[in-house]
């Protein structure tokens, strides 16, 4: 992860000279927060990146030696199927909407935002982690 957190460490001093340029020459207030932004952002990955590095240490594709068969076993697990981002998705739908029809529609994609999300959250909740209980 050390190459990663390099690269996204430097878009964020890219961005922050941008940023400090563009405060002493143009002093447009929406550029200057989109630009400060986007900097925090690109600190935030590169802040990622470095302490997955420090933590896991270095992967077998930051060696130029590294070998494909390293990367073998568990990678993760990832659900199959479901329904809960179409249904967080009709949710910030209707609230946008709602934006324009009126306080009640907003409401109500407000609950269905809700639901979605709670779906999303609690769907493996009674997972054991590291093992994989679905039926074989």
């Amino acid at each position: 992860m050390r190459p990663e957190a390099y690269l996204f460490a430097g878009v964020a001093v890219f961005f922050l000279l941008t940023d400090v340029s563009y405060i002493w020459f143009a002093r447009e207030p929406a550029g200057i927060a989109a630009l400060t932004v986007s900097c925090f952002m690109a600190a935030v990955i590169a802040f990622f990146c470095a302490v997955n590095h420090r933590r896991r240490g270095t992967r077998p594709e930051d060696r130029p030696a590294g070998e494909i068969r390293e990367r073998k076993g568990h990678v993760g697990f990832f659900p199959p199927y479901s329904a809960h981002p179409v249904v967080t998705a009709a949710g910030v739908t209707l609230c946008a909407v709602g934006v324009v029809y009126g306080v009640w529609l907003f409401a109500i994609g407000v609950g269905v935002v809700a639901a979605g999300v709670i779906g999303m959250v609690l769907a493996y909740a009674g997972r054991e982690s590291g093992r994989d209980t679905r039926a074989v």
